[in-house]
């Protein structure tokens, strides 16, 4: 159980760099979300994708570590979505 937790922990860690490397890289598809979004400088997006990793930390914890493999899944869509970003290829 506790592997699982460790586990989500160290996806949450690029998680946040690929969020943070989408932010910080200017794409015109981050421009277009909406207002609230970029409260901060895009910083409550970030609070968004730490509650996102503490629930699944704590569902991890309590009793669900199957959820790692979601988790994981999760990751490789960010890191998917991510990649168009900074590529150019998810502009509209």
């Amino acid at each position: 159980m506790w592997i699982a937790v460790f586990f989500i922990f160290l996806l949450g860690v690029v998680n946040f760099a690929l969020h943070g490397a989408v932010i910080e890289g200017g794409n015109r598809t981050f421009d277009q979300v909406p207002g609230f979004v970029h409260l901060l400088g895009g910083r409550l997006s970030l609070a968004a994708e730490f509650l996102v990793l503490l629930l699944a930390m704590l569902l991890a914890a309590n009793g669900w570590p199957a959820l790692a493999w979601g988790y994981l899944a999760y990751t490789l869509l960010n890191a998917g979505a991510a990649w168009l970003m900074l590529k150019g290829r998810g502009r509209s």
